[in-house]
């Protein structure tokens, strides 16, 4: 598998001062399908996992290292904590996106949660779980509205129209984001994040039972779309996680203020979680 390196401003929420004080080596790449990454046709949270191993190796990154993933990328995350849970030393999850079909979750939870999603996201994520083949026909037709994520039509939160009116530097890099097709890179990811389901995260056992790392979800309340209600019963049955709940963010919170850009990482990094 080729892998290419990531736009490192999209991906890195940490200021310059909290990367010197803290001393830590990032390291970014895109998935496959994205940039310039080979496409994975039978991609999934296991190769994903495997992945990443992979890349640590190659890389020398040592026998341990953390793991971070953003919405669609936390798909990543569960990944390793379900199939390469001895590699790491820490993970965190920011705004992870769920799989409404999970069955850990009550159905009346899961019920609440899908209707109070947009009405043409409702019939996308039916699409995507129940008719995958038809993904990318459903997200280029033009007789019903697209799935809001690829649209860029989702809901946001007042803190995320602020925080949106200074991402245009960000949002430059789309054409090299989806340079190889959107099937490849976003629609292929919603079907593995939202399709059928591998496995059940809420099913994880603590990967680190003598507290020798932390696991980390951070949420904002605002999310327009991911619910908070099933991030919060996730963290009630993996008490496990350490859960930080932001009461003002919405679903782009990692690219606003540098206070919980710092914060996030230093919860996973050092176990601070005030900002």
């Amino acid at each position: 598998m080729r892998y290419s390196k990531s736009v490192l401003k999209e991906v890195v929420v940490l200021s310059q001062k909290a990367v010197e004080e803290l001393g830590v080596y990032l390291v970014s790449f895109d998935r496959p399908g994205y940039g310039k990454s080979d496409p994975h046709p039978k991609r999934s949270f296991r190769t994903l996992a495997l992945d990443v191993e992979e890349l640590a190796d190659q890389l020398e990154l040592g026998a341990k290292f953390y793991v971070m993933g953003y919405s669609l990328g936390g798909q990543l995350v569960w990944g390793c904590l379900k199939y390469i849970p001895q590699r790491l030393a820490g993970a965190a999850l920011l705004a992870p996106v769920i799989n409404f079909w999970w069955p850990g979750f009550p159905a009346n939870l899961t019920k609440q949660a899908f209707d109070e999603q947009l009405l043409r996201d409702r019939w996308a994520y039916r699409v995507i779980h129940y008719v995958p083949w038809l993904v990318y026909w459903w997200n280029t037709q033009h007789w019903f509205p697209g799935f809001s994520v690829v649209t860029d039509e989702f809901k946001l939160s007042q803190q995320d129209l602020q925080i949106s009116s200074s991402l245009n530097e960000m949002q430059l890099q789309e054409a090299y984001v989806i340079q190889q097709g959107e099937f490849e890179s976003l629609h292929r990811d919603s079907i593995i994040g939202l399709g059928k389901v591998e496995f059940d995260p809420m099913d994880l056992k603590n990967p680190f039972p003598n507290n020798e790392g932390s696991v980390h979800i951070w949420h904002g309340v605002e999310d327009g779309i991911v619910s908070v209600e099933l991030q919060r019963f996730i963290a009630r049955n993996l008490p496990w996680i350490h859960y930080h709940e932001l009461q003002d963010a919405g679903h782009i919170f990692p690219y606003g203020d540098d206070s919980v850009k710092d914060a996030l990482w230093k919860s996973l990094l050092l176990g601070v979680s005030k900002p």
